[in-house]
């Protein structure tokens, strides 16, 4: 097949897919939390509810779609497409399977932290551009948040690059045949882990957007389609940073009988279903306590982790 037809094809399915599972994850979160929870959940809209994804898409797109008259417009329009562009771009050097692969750049983990870096402005500009206080707290606090996160999340995958040889994310699967790095790299994943919660602001650590608090925090001016687009971006995010813990730190597409691209699809499944299942399993802390855990305690064991690896590959070198 043509190359360029090939990678053309490979965009076109990877952007209908992630669409596809964004809505589905709506109705699985809902299905999950309600069996978590003891409860029913949505059993009404199509077999098991399933068709809940569909009633919550035609309503996000008939409702009225209303911006504040004391907005900055063109700022307040464009901050939800941040999020998904971002989010959307950084599946480009996600290697599915075997050559299946939109984009092999050898700076690939820099090119997700970039992008991961780049989507702070949705939720930074949304909140400032709406004029309301709430909302620019939100913004703030996803401002800590992530420029907090993405320092020991840049740390815990060093020992990966070290450990691999390279920054290129199909080199560092194949660097995993013979053994998976969760092994040599316990601690960088549980690292990884907690930093990529925080980076999608999923509960536990959605102190931006606290109801409780913020009443919805940077997105609480947002309505119809404009809504939507944080919604979406936010299960994408969640979406990515399962199939990038998979790639990693779980052997990518590596699995035994079947094809590598279904190992790779039932990987990143059962962290989205993990991811899903905290929400309803973790209270959500105080925010200068989320801080204060991450600068005191998650810190030095980034640094630990980074020291020992190094000394280790070092000494074997030697």
């Amino acid at each position: 097949m043509n190359p360029i037809l090939q990678s053309f094809l490979l965009i076109q399915g990877v952007l209908i897919g992630l669409m596809t599972l964004a809505g589905l994850l709506v109705w699985i979160e809902r299905r999950l939390l309600a069996l978590w929870q003891d409860r029913l959940g949505p059993n009404r809209c199509g077999p098991f509810g399933i068709l809940i994804f569909v009633a919550d898409g035609i309503k996000m797109v008939t409702k009225e779609d209303w911006i504040p008259p004391t907005a900055d417009k063109p700022v307040f329009i464009l901050a939800p497409a941040i999020i998904v562009v971002t989010a959307l771009l950084s599946f480009a050097i996600i290697p599915f399977a075997p050559g299946l692969v939109i984009l092999d750049l050898n700076i690939g983990i820099l090119f997700f932290l970039g992008l991961s870096s780049m989507g702070l402005y949705s939720t930074v500009l949304g909140g400032w551009a709406s004029n309301n206080k709430y909302s620019l707290l939100g913004g703030l606090r996803m401002s800590a948040q992530m420029f907090s996160y993405e320092v020991f999340m840049g740390l815990s995958l060093m020992g990966v690059v070290i450990l691999s040889g390279s920054l290129n994310l199909r080199e560092i699967v194949e660097a995993q045949a013979g053994m998976w790095f969760v092994i040599p790299q316990f601690l960088g994943f549980l690292i990884f882990m907690i930093a990529g919660l925080a980076e999608t602001h999923r509960l536990p650590f959605d102190m931006p957007e606290a109801e409780s608090e913020l009443i919805a925090g940077y997105h609480t001016e947002y309505s119809s389609l404009k809504f939507g687009m944080f919604f979406v971006g936010e299960y994408v995010g969640v979406t990515l940073i399962s199939a990038i813990i998979v790639t990693l730190f779980f052997g990518g597409w590596h699995g035994p009988v079947l094809p590598p691209f279904v190992w790779f699809f039932l990987k990143t499944s059962a962290f989205i279903i993990f991811f899903i299942l905290l929400r309803a399993a973790i209270p959500r802390p105080r925010f200068d306590q989320l801080l204060a855990w991450g600068w005191k305690f998650i810190l030095p064991l980034a640094l630990l982790n980074l020291i020992i690896t190094g000394a280790i590959v070092l000494a074997r070198g030697n």
